[in-house]
């Protein structure tokens, strides 16, 4: 069953001080890997002009968000040292806030990472380990900055080891509930917080597909959510085409997501999901419209 658009799916969204709306119009994080051997555009952006001008463009598209990151976390993927991560992504965040107003998000599970970056101008902390690092919960508390907690399980290098769950929807929304309570006995405002399944990180592709069909479920948890299945292996493995042939295939998952209740989608192809979405935004809206 699809969610009708309801008034209650909108919810602000603290990130620095900056009232983040999501709900009726669904936002577009849009994703920069400053890194070498990130799955889809590993390399692409590692020379800093060439990753400014993606940010700019990706703003220019739609998107609402950049996304970067300076560490894969593909399947498989091995730790990178703090100093590097640092290298690789503080200058661009630096370049891209002096010309954009855009919110700029850091991908990262390292605190002092994260620390840094919001010094240099970011946003948000995006953490795909969910407060792993005792040090990430103090410095979302002192910043105010907006923070994504996402469910993996293991590590991006074990994480696709055999993966097994009784009931995959609501081991994550267990996780997620009691990762966002450790936060808030932290000091973190839960208007801070943002929620995200963690589609293909330790999941099958039958795991995949029954946490976009809960998304309701996790929704319950009163905090916006966010997917992320642009490109992923799973998608490639239904329609057939590799990473740079899995466009169609992720507009189609990003368009269920936004119809099962997701706020917030982390794309690679921004202008084409911003066009998809803002067409189911549009008949979700005629729908309510026409419940009254």
């Amino acid at each position: 069953m699809f969610l009708p658009m309801t008034e209650e799916r909108q919810m602000i969204w603290s990130c620095r001080g900056r009232d983040v709306v999501c709900g009726p119009r669904t936002l577009i994080m849009g994703i920069l890997n400053v890194t070498p051997d990130s799955f889809s555009d590993g390399g692409r952006f590692l020379v800093l002009e060439n990753a400014v001008a993606r940010g700019l463009q990706m703003v220019e598209e739609g998107a609402d968000i950049i996304d970067i990151g300076g560490e894969s976390t593909r399947p498989g993927a091995k730790p990178v040292q703090t100093p590097e991560e640092i290298a690789r992504t503080i200058p661009v965040i630096k370049k891209l806030r002096e010309k954009t107003s855009a919110l700029i998000s850091i991908d990262t599970q390292k605190a002092d990472v994260a620390r840094t970056a919001l010094a240099a101008g970011a946003n948000i902390i995006n953490d795909v380990s969910a407060l792993a690092d005792p040090g990430m919960a103090a410095v979302a508390a002192e910043t105010g900055a907006g923070l994504v907690l996402m469910h993996m399980l293991g590590t991006p290098e074990t994480m696709q080891n055999d993966p097994r769950y009784d009931d995959v929807v609501s081991s994550v929304w267990n996780f997620l509930e009691e990762r966002m309570a450790f936060a808030v006995e932290r000091g973190v405002a839960l208007e801070q917080v943002v929620i995200d399944p963690g589609i293909g990180f330790g999941k099958t592709d039958e795991h995949n597909l029954a946490l976009l069909k809960g998304i309701p479920q996790l929704a319950s948890a009163g905090r916006p959510v966010l997917v992320g299945a642009s490109r992923k292996s799973f998608i490639g493995r239904m329609t057939g085409g590799g990473s740079d042939d899995r466009l169609a295939g992720s507009l189609g998952v990003a368009a269920f997501a936004v119809l099962r209740g997701a706020h917030i989608l982390r794309v690679h192809d921004v202008k084409e999901s911003c066009d998809a979405v803002r067409l189911v935004d549009t008949l979700r809206t005629n729908e309510l419209a026409a419940q009254h």
